[in-house]
């Protein structure tokens, strides 16, 4: 099949925008992404976390039968009498889940069955077996309420030609389930996004190789590789680069047939080593975003290639929280899956804060026992503790305010974000 590319001036802001708000940043991203990847037909116990290429369509109906929901005893609701007491001639054998009785049940007589067996012709109730008394082969109980009780009936579920689940879903282990009832065994899905994940910067060392006290551990690759995976993308490790333009070219022309999309972190800013921004600059359509958030601010972005090139901040905080707020829900577009936006709910504050205006303001936070958002002990962006510690991110507006404690402020748990 065609595969859509990106324009090269797909990140180009209208001019005049100088510093952009999250919201405009984020419609901008959303109106100017679209799928970039293949489609693959697999088997639906490999399909976890692959994204639909087509609508799934139920091949058979489920129950497939109407069946038992209980242990108990089937008979006919219309043959009961008007008494209370209701007494039905008990049959020999039983039916089981997969195994049905061969013979059906006349008015006035109950059949036993167990838990998933289909109901015997003529039946079409059942009552629970703890409700009985079995005695001089009958079998006793009050009066059920309505017809049907106890019973599933064919079809109730998912009939044969629904519509199961669009095209843009990202399978969980419940949709498989559900595939699977309906009788589906493949899917078409999309190729998997090849996500390669670039570190740049003269300090930085792999982890264990940071010896001499100018070297830093390079934290942010390993990070967003995970990330990448935990979306359910192919993470491809592109490695290290120096301050070097050359390096960082080679390494992104040798990647350029493995990957579908590109983040880098550091080297996006304006200074004399940011190198990352100053090749793309000359060599592809590079549109350097400030955005107007805290942590994070500049946001390289350019189509590199034919390939989006997404360049975070350096410090780990920052290009956490950018990854979360501006790249996943691009990514899910490229991957060819709905643009997606994290769910949030209101919480008190455990904490206190003057939030200055201009720009908007994502905390790093977790629930403590009482619900309530804490706050990290610093907003440095460079304090790699708080990573660790929170469970979510506190979203404070645009706008000046004064959180008290107990005011009630968005809370982003980490997991709308798939991680």
């Amino acid at each position: 099949m065609t595969v859509s590319q990106l324009p090269e001036d797909c990140f180009a802001l209208p001019p005049g925008v100088d510093w952009t708000p999250v919201d405009t940043a984020l419609e901008f991203l959303r109106t100017r992404m679209t799928c970039v990847v293949g489609t693959e037909a697999v088997q639906i116990g490999n399909a976890e976390g692959r994204i639909l290429a087509e609508p799934v369509i139920a091949i058979r109906q489920h129950p497939p039968a109407t069946n038992s929901a209980v242990d108990g005893y089937a008979y006919a609701f219309d043959s009961l009498g008007d008494g209370q007491e209701c007494r039905l001639r008990l049959l020999p054998g039983r039916a089981a889940a997969g195994k049905p009785h061969e013979s059906g049940v006349p008015p006035g007589a109950a059949l036993k069955v167990l838990t998933g067996a289909i109901l015997p012709e003529g039946a079409d109730s059942v009552v629970l077996e703890e409700g009985t008394v079995i005695e001089d082969g009958l079998v006793a109980f009050r009066r059920p309420r309505r017809k049907g009780l106890n019973a599933r009936l064919a079809g109730e579920d998912i009939r044969a030609g629904d519509e199961l689940h669009p095209a843009g879903r990202q399978l969980g282990a419940g949709d498989i389930g559900h595939l699977v009832a309906a009788g589906v065994d493949r899917v078409s899905v999309r190729n998997r996004l090849r996500v390669g994940v670039l570190s740049t910067g003269e300090e930085l060392r792999q982890a264990g190789n940071a010896v001499a006290v100018e070297h830093v551990p390079d934290a942010n690759r390993p990070m967003l590789l995970t990330m990448a995976e935990r979306w359910g993308f192919e993470p491809v490790d592109l490695g290290i680069s120096p301050d070097d333009i050359d390096e960082t070219r080679q390494r992104l022309e040798e990647a350029v047939n493995r990957i579908d999309a590109i983040i880098t972190s550091g080297g996006v800013s304006t200074g004399d080593e940011d190198h990352v921004s100053g090749m793309l600059a000359r060599e592809a359509s590079l549109n350097t975003w400030r955005i107007a958030v805290k942590p994070g601010r500049p946001l390289a972005l350019a189509v590199w290639r034919k390939r989006p090139v997404f360049g975070l901040p350096g410090n780990p905080v920052a290009a956490f929280v950018c990854s979360l707020v501006f790249v996943l829900p691009a990514l899910r577009v490229l991957a060819g899956s709905e643009w997606h936006m994290p769910q949030g709910f209101l919480v008190p504050a455990a904490f206190e804060k003057d939030k200055k205006a201009g720009r908007r303001e994502f905390i790093r936070a977790r629930l403590n026992d009482n619900g309530e958002a804490e706050a990290f002990r610093s907003e440095g962006s460079g304090l790699t503790t708080g990573l660790a510690w929170s469970d979510g991110l506190v979203e404070l507006g645009d706008g000046a305010g004064k959180i008290n404690r107990g005011d009630l402020v968005r809370y982003l748990p980490y997991s709308s974000f798939g991680i």
